[in-house]
């Protein structure tokens, strides 16, 4: 009998992940075979990106993880285009019932009530003012923002009532609200997180392919520096092999740029991301796959990962240890500040019915 061959990675341009498995909650399990008529030799169809309405009921999440600095958070989308291969939010996608492969970057949802959502929680008699992260989970900025301007009405709101926010993207369209976070900035409501994992523009097309170029980020954050706005940079992920001997070039690079803070996160493969990934490495970095395999099982004891608090992003053992010490002695060298803390004493709750509020 004739084996069947499993059909090639669907290595679409543009596009991060190179398969669509079924989500741990799909009752079957669906593999592409080649059936013999040559379909393995055919080219892939492109891969057009979906956008469907979210009909969620609330827009700020919670959370009292202790090795995250924040405990509210809203995340504009679900999915994102981006397509970045270790993104840790991946697997949220199977909840809905879609792959967290290409699903998660091509199939995506957005919230068109967020801003008025966002209204009523502030607005809430007794509501403690707590600052507000936007992309805890996906891109606030990613290239559906452009036509959908979620995150822009989301932002409108937290600047007519003085709410601190925090915003963690990698995509240079946040310059396009610099007249919002500009004058935030000034009274201490706002700071930016901009991800930089790599200089090395090939590894970052091949890894995070529809963010924005390492150059265009590093432009963004003089931009946004220079309009007065607190730019933190997460080097995050740091994985063996890949980007790790980048961590004091990409450092002195942000640094040059503007921003006053720096951390990291080692890779984190949860779930359905370690699949993902290994696919990935198998289709763009076949000869280094076991090396980074193996260092990665190093830096979570034994283990593709560890879900512990304080260790999964971390990691433990001498490569972890060895890549904290680089990044804090770097950081050190280079003035790197701490991270300012963001003014909660301005907020004014808004008002539903457009009179000001008089009493809260």
């Amino acid at each position: 009998m004739t084996e069947i061959p499993e059909l090639r990675s669907a290595q679409r341009k543009g596009r991060g992940a190179t398969s669509n498995k079924n989500g741990r909650f799909e009752a079957l399990v669906r593999e592409a075979t080649d059936d013999g008529w040559g379909l393995a030799d055919q080219p892939l169809a492109p891969l057009k990106t979906r956008v469907e309405i979210d009909a969620s009921k609330t827009i700020v999440s919670h959370n009292d993880s202790p090795d995250i600095p924040f405990t509210s958070s809203i995340n504009p989308y679900r999915g994102c285009e981006h397509g970045c291969v270790y993104c840790f939010a991946r697997p949220t996608h199977t909840y809905l019932g879609l792959s967290a492969g290409l699903d998660f970057e091509s199939r995506l949802f957005y919230k068109p009530n967020a801003a008025e959502q966002l209204r009523t929680y502030l607005a809430k008699r007794g509501y403690q003012c707590d600052p507000i992260t936007l992309g805890a989970n996906t891109d606030p900025y990613q290239p559906i923002e452009r036509k959908f301007r979620i995150t822009r009405s989301v932002l409108q709101v937290l600047h007519d009532t003085n709410h601190p926010l925090s915003i963690v993207t990698k995509n240079s369209l946040i310059e396009r609200d610099l007249d919002l976070l500009g004058p935030m900035a000034e009274k201490g409501l706002a700071q930016v997180f901009i991800s930089v994992t790599t200089l090395d523009a090939e590894l970052a097309r091949r890894m995070e392919p529809r963010t924005s170029s390492p150059q265009r980020r590093l432009k963004t954050i003089r931009n946004l520096s220079d309009a007065g706005v607190p730019i933190n940079v997460l080097m995050a992920p740091i994985i063996a092999f890949l980007n790790d001997q980048e961590i004091e070039t990409v450092l002195k690079a942000v640094r040059d740029a503007g921003a006053r803070n720096a951390d990291y996160s080692m890779l984190r493969l949860p779930l359905e991301i370690e699949d993902l990934f290994t696919d990935w490495l198998s289709s763009h970095y076949p000869l280094k796959k076991e090396r980074i395999l193996n260092r990665i099982r190093d830096v979570h004891g034994g283990k593709i990962y560890d879900s512990t608090y304080g260790v999964r992003q971390r990691g433990q053992g001498e490569f972890a240890r060895l890549t904290s010490q680089r990044f804090k002695l770097a950081s050190r060298r280079l003035g790197f500040t701490d991270v300012e803390a963001l003014d909660r004493s301005q907020f004014v709750p808004p008002s539903l019915d457009g009179q000001l509020e008089l009493f809260s």
